[in-house]
Protein backbone atom coordinates (compact mmCIF):
# COMPACT_ATOMS: atom_id res chain seq x y z
CA UNK A 1 0.00 0.00 0.00
CA UNK A 2 1.37 3.40 -1.01
CA UNK A 3 2.12 5.92 1.73
CA UNK A 4 1.05 9.52 1.05
CA UNK A 5 2.40 12.57 2.90
CA UNK A 6 0.14 15.51 3.67
CA UNK A 7 0.26 18.58 5.91
CA UNK A 8 -2.04 18.74 8.91
CA UNK A 9 -3.74 16.04 10.93
CA UNK A 10 -6.32 13.31 10.33
CA UNK A 11 -9.42 14.75 8.69
CA UNK A 12 -7.60 17.58 6.88
CA UNK A 13 -8.77 18.56 3.42
CA UNK A 14 -5.39 17.44 2.04
CA UNK A 15 -5.97 13.94 3.39
CA UNK A 16 -9.48 13.88 1.92
CA UNK A 17 -8.07 14.94 -1.47
CA UNK A 18 -5.44 12.19 -1.29
CA UNK A 19 -8.06 9.55 -0.50
CA UNK A 20 -10.20 10.74 -3.42
CA UNK A 21 -7.28 10.82 -5.85
CA UNK A 22 -6.03 7.35 -4.96
CA UNK A 23 -9.51 5.85 -4.40
CA UNK A 24 -8.77 5.10 -0.73
CA UNK A 25 -6.08 2.54 -1.66
CA UNK A 26 -3.39 4.27 0.41
CA UNK A 27 -2.15 4.95 3.90
CA UNK A 28 -1.64 8.58 4.85
CA UNK A 29 1.13 10.19 6.86
CA UNK A 30 0.57 13.60 8.48
CA UNK A 31 3.30 16.24 8.76
CA UNK A 32 3.23 19.53 10.63
CA UNK A 33 4.67 21.68 7.82
CA UNK A 34 4.32 21.75 4.03
CA UNK A 35 8.10 21.64 3.70
CA UNK A 36 8.16 18.35 5.61
CA UNK A 37 5.87 16.88 2.94
CA UNK A 38 8.41 17.72 0.23
CA UNK A 39 11.28 16.34 2.31
CA UNK A 40 9.47 13.08 3.01
CA UNK A 41 8.92 12.49 -0.72
CA UNK A 42 12.54 13.24 -1.60
CA UNK A 43 13.88 11.05 1.20
CA UNK A 44 11.69 8.09 0.18
CA UNK A 45 9.87 7.97 3.52
CA UNK A 46 6.63 8.30 1.56
CA UNK A 47 5.79 7.29 -2.00
CA UNK A 48 3.90 10.49 -2.81
CA UNK A 49 3.00 13.83 -1.29
CA UNK A 50 -0.02 16.07 -1.74
CA UNK A 51 -0.14 19.84 -1.27
CA UNK A 52 -2.67 22.57 -2.11
CA UNK A 53 -1.49 25.15 -4.64
CA UNK A 54 -4.57 27.18 -5.55
CA UNK A 55 -8.05 28.04 -4.32
CA UNK A 56 -10.83 29.25 -6.60
CA UNK A 57 -11.80 32.07 -4.19
CA UNK A 58 -8.53 33.40 -2.77
CA UNK A 59 -5.98 32.39 -5.41
CA UNK A 60 -2.57 30.76 -5.16
CA UNK A 61 -0.96 29.30 -2.06
CA UNK A 62 2.39 30.94 -2.56
CA UNK A 63 4.29 28.96 0.05
CA UNK A 64 3.85 25.77 -1.93
CA UNK A 65 4.76 27.41 -5.24
CA UNK A 66 7.99 28.53 -3.60
CA UNK A 67 8.61 25.00 -2.30
CA UNK A 68 8.07 23.61 -5.81
CA UNK A 69 10.89 25.90 -6.89
CA UNK A 70 13.13 24.89 -3.97
CA UNK A 71 12.77 21.09 -4.09
CA UNK A 72 13.35 18.77 -7.05
CA UNK A 73 10.07 16.90 -7.01
CA UNK A 74 7.83 16.03 -9.96
CA UNK A 75 4.12 16.82 -10.19
CA UNK A 76 2.41 13.66 -11.41
CA UNK A 77 -1.24 14.46 -10.76
CA UNK A 78 -3.80 16.99 -9.60
CA UNK A 79 -7.29 17.00 -8.08
CA UNK A 80 -9.75 19.84 -7.49
CA UNK A 81 -11.63 19.27 -4.25
CA UNK A 82 -14.92 21.00 -3.45
CA UNK A 83 -14.35 22.78 -0.15
CA UNK A 84 -17.29 23.28 2.20
CA UNK A 85 -16.41 24.97 5.48
CA UNK A 86 -18.28 24.60 8.78
CA UNK A 87 -18.04 26.37 12.11
CA UNK A 88 -17.15 23.62 14.56
CA UNK A 89 -17.25 23.86 18.37
CA UNK A 90 -17.19 21.72 21.47
CA UNK A 91 -20.59 20.26 22.36
CA UNK A 92 -22.42 22.77 24.57
CA UNK A 93 -20.82 25.87 23.04
CA UNK A 94 -23.23 28.48 21.66
CA UNK A 95 -22.65 31.26 19.15
CA UNK A 96 -22.95 33.90 21.90
CA UNK A 97 -20.02 32.33 23.78
CA UNK A 98 -17.59 32.60 20.88
CA UNK A 99 -14.58 34.89 21.31
CA UNK A 100 -12.15 33.27 18.84
CA UNK A 101 -12.26 31.26 15.61
CA UNK A 102 -9.22 29.25 14.50
CA UNK A 103 -8.34 27.87 11.08
CA UNK A 104 -5.68 27.97 8.40
CA UNK A 105 -5.43 31.48 6.91
CA UNK A 106 -6.93 30.65 3.47
CA UNK A 107 -9.98 29.06 5.14
CA UNK A 108 -10.53 32.20 7.21
CA UNK A 109 -10.25 34.26 4.01
CA UNK A 110 -12.84 32.06 2.29
CA UNK A 111 -15.41 32.70 5.05
CA UNK A 112 -15.17 36.46 5.52
CA UNK A 113 -18.84 37.24 4.95
CA UNK A 114 -19.88 34.94 7.78
CA UNK A 115 -16.99 35.82 10.09
CA UNK A 116 -17.52 39.55 9.71
CA UNK A 117 -21.07 39.07 11.02
CA UNK A 118 -19.67 37.74 14.31
CA UNK A 119 -19.01 40.97 16.16
CA UNK A 120 -16.06 40.95 18.53
CA UNK A 121 -14.89 37.47 17.50
CA UNK A 122 -11.14 37.26 16.83
CA UNK A 123 -9.92 35.34 13.78
CA UNK A 124 -6.73 33.41 14.56
CA UNK A 125 -4.68 31.64 11.85
CA UNK A 126 -3.74 28.06 12.70
CA UNK A 127 -1.56 25.47 11.00
CA UNK A 128 -4.41 23.39 9.55
CA UNK A 129 -8.20 23.17 9.58
CA UNK A 130 -8.47 19.74 11.20
CA UNK A 131 -5.61 20.55 13.60
CA UNK A 132 -7.60 23.58 14.77
CA UNK A 133 -10.56 21.34 15.60
CA UNK A 134 -8.33 18.94 17.50
CA UNK A 135 -6.75 21.79 19.44
CA UNK A 136 -10.00 23.31 20.69
CA UNK A 137 -11.20 19.83 21.61
CA UNK A 138 -8.02 18.87 23.48
CA UNK A 139 -7.96 22.19 25.36
CA UNK A 140 -11.73 22.06 25.95
CA UNK A 141 -12.14 25.64 24.75
CA UNK A 142 -15.81 26.54 25.19
CA UNK A 143 -15.32 30.09 23.91
CA UNK A 144 -13.64 29.09 20.65
CA UNK A 145 -14.54 27.54 17.33
CA UNK A 146 -12.70 26.18 14.31
CA UNK A 147 -13.42 26.22 10.58
CA UNK A 148 -13.02 22.80 9.01
CA UNK A 149 -14.83 19.93 7.29
CA UNK A 150 -17.57 17.54 8.40
CA UNK A 151 -14.93 14.79 8.37
CA UNK A 152 -12.88 16.69 10.95
CA UNK A 153 -15.96 17.31 13.10
CA UNK A 154 -16.86 13.61 13.11
CA UNK A 155 -13.24 12.53 13.61
CA UNK A 156 -12.91 14.50 16.84
CA UNK A 157 -16.48 14.17 18.11
CA UNK A 158 -17.29 17.85 17.77
CA UNK A 159 -20.44 19.84 16.98
CA UNK A 160 -21.13 21.71 13.73
CA UNK A 161 -22.63 25.02 14.85
CA UNK A 162 -23.08 26.49 11.34
CA UNK A 163 -22.79 24.69 8.01
CA UNK A 164 -21.54 25.87 4.61
CA UNK A 165 -20.14 29.22 5.76
CA UNK A 166 -17.82 29.79 2.78
CA UNK A 167 -18.44 33.00 0.82
CA UNK A 168 -19.18 31.18 -2.43
CA UNK A 169 -20.40 27.64 -2.98
CA UNK A 170 -18.09 27.31 -6.01
CA UNK A 171 -15.16 26.92 -3.64
CA UNK A 172 -12.55 24.48 -4.91
CA UNK A 173 -8.95 23.88 -3.90
CA UNK A 174 -6.51 22.47 -6.40
CA UNK A 175 -4.05 19.94 -4.98
CA UNK A 176 -1.02 18.50 -6.76
CA UNK A 177 0.53 15.07 -6.27
CA UNK A 178 4.31 14.97 -5.80
CA UNK A 179 6.77 12.19 -6.51
CA UNK A 180 10.56 11.86 -6.80
CA UNK A 181 10.87 10.79 -10.42
CA UNK A 182 9.22 11.93 -13.62
CA UNK A 183 6.27 9.85 -14.81
CA UNK A 184 4.93 9.96 -18.37
CA UNK A 185 1.21 10.79 -18.13
CA UNK A 186 -1.67 9.50 -20.21
CA UNK A 187 -4.81 11.14 -21.53
CA UNK A 188 -5.50 14.88 -21.56
CA UNK A 189 -2.53 16.47 -19.80
CA UNK A 190 -1.07 19.72 -18.63
CA UNK A 191 2.52 20.73 -17.94
CA UNK A 192 3.78 23.09 -15.24
CA UNK A 193 7.08 24.93 -15.38
CA UNK A 194 8.89 27.85 -13.77
CA UNK A 195 11.35 30.27 -15.36
CA UNK A 196 13.19 33.58 -14.93
CA UNK A 197 13.82 35.85 -17.90
CA UNK A 198 16.88 37.67 -19.15
CA UNK A 199 16.68 41.44 -18.78
CA UNK A 200 16.10 42.21 -22.46
CA UNK A 201 13.37 44.23 -24.22
CA UNK A 202 10.19 42.25 -24.90
CA UNK A 203 11.35 39.23 -22.88
CA UNK A 204 7.93 38.46 -21.40
CA UNK A 205 6.20 38.82 -24.79
CA UNK A 206 8.81 36.56 -26.38
CA UNK A 207 8.40 33.96 -23.60
CA UNK A 208 4.68 33.68 -24.28
CA UNK A 209 5.03 33.73 -28.05
CA UNK A 210 7.06 30.50 -28.05
CA UNK A 211 3.91 28.70 -26.92
CA UNK A 212 1.61 30.55 -29.36
CA UNK A 213 3.81 29.52 -32.27
CA UNK A 214 3.30 25.87 -31.32
CA UNK A 215 -0.48 26.38 -30.82
CA UNK A 216 -0.23 25.52 -27.13
CA UNK A 217 -2.95 26.60 -24.72
CA UNK A 218 -1.84 28.49 -21.60
CA UNK A 219 -3.98 27.84 -18.52
CA UNK A 220 -2.21 30.11 -16.04
CA UNK A 221 0.80 32.36 -15.59
CA UNK A 222 1.81 33.93 -12.30
CA UNK A 223 4.82 35.93 -11.17
CA UNK A 224 6.62 35.75 -7.83
CA UNK A 225 9.44 37.99 -6.55
CA UNK A 226 12.92 36.47 -6.63
CA UNK A 227 14.29 36.49 -3.05
CA UNK A 228 17.30 38.78 -2.76
CA UNK A 229 16.68 40.40 -6.16
CA UNK A 230 14.32 43.37 -5.74
CA UNK A 231 11.93 44.01 -8.64
CA UNK A 232 12.94 40.83 -10.42
CA UNK A 233 10.45 38.03 -10.90
CA UNK A 234 10.13 34.34 -11.57
CA UNK A 235 7.16 33.03 -13.55
CA UNK A 236 5.04 29.92 -12.95
CA UNK A 237 3.16 28.69 -16.00
CA UNK A 238 0.64 25.92 -16.71
CA UNK A 239 -0.01 24.89 -20.30
CA UNK A 240 -2.01 22.23 -22.07
CA UNK A 241 -0.20 19.12 -23.21
CA UNK A 242 2.42 16.57 -22.27
CA UNK A 243 6.07 17.64 -21.81
CA UNK A 244 7.09 14.50 -23.67
CA UNK A 245 5.25 15.87 -26.74
CA UNK A 246 7.48 17.34 -29.49
CA UNK A 247 5.58 20.64 -29.67
CA UNK A 248 6.09 21.37 -25.99
CA UNK A 249 9.72 20.25 -26.16
CA UNK A 250 10.33 22.69 -29.02
CA UNK A 251 8.59 25.52 -27.16
CA UNK A 252 10.63 24.86 -24.01
CA UNK A 253 13.85 24.72 -26.05
CA UNK A 254 13.07 28.14 -27.54
CA UNK A 255 12.11 29.48 -24.11
CA UNK A 256 15.48 28.41 -22.71
CA UNK A 257 17.16 30.87 -25.11
CA UNK A 258 15.73 33.88 -23.26
CA UNK A 259 15.74 32.57 -19.68
CA UNK A 260 18.29 32.62 -16.89
CA UNK A 261 16.49 29.77 -15.11
CA UNK A 262 14.07 27.12 -16.34
CA UNK A 263 12.61 24.13 -14.54
CA UNK A 264 9.86 21.74 -15.62
CA UNK A 265 7.76 20.95 -12.54
CA UNK A 266 5.81 18.08 -14.08
CA UNK A 267 3.36 16.76 -16.66
CA UNK A 268 0.16 15.16 -15.43
CA UNK A 269 -3.44 14.36 -16.36
CA UNK A 270 -5.87 17.27 -15.99
CA UNK A 271 -7.56 16.81 -12.62
CA UNK A 272 -11.27 16.33 -12.03
CA UNK A 273 -13.49 18.37 -9.74
CA UNK A 274 -14.69 16.11 -6.92
CA UNK A 275 -16.90 16.40 -3.85
CA UNK A 276 -15.74 14.79 -0.57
Amino acid sequence: MKKIAFQGTDGAYSEQAALKFFNNRISTCAFEDFEDVFKSVLSGKTHYGIVPVENSLVGSIHQNYDLLLKYHVWICGEIKLRIQHHLIVNPGTSLKQLKRVYSIAPALDQCQEFLSSLKGVEQIPYSNTAAAVKMIRDKRLLDSGAIASTVAAKKFGMKILHSAIEDNEQNYTRFVILTRKSIKPAGKCKTSLVFALKNVPGALWKSLSVFAIQDLDLYKIESRPIPGSPWQYIFYLDLGGDFFNKSIRRAVDHLSEITTYLKVLGSYPVGKEVIP
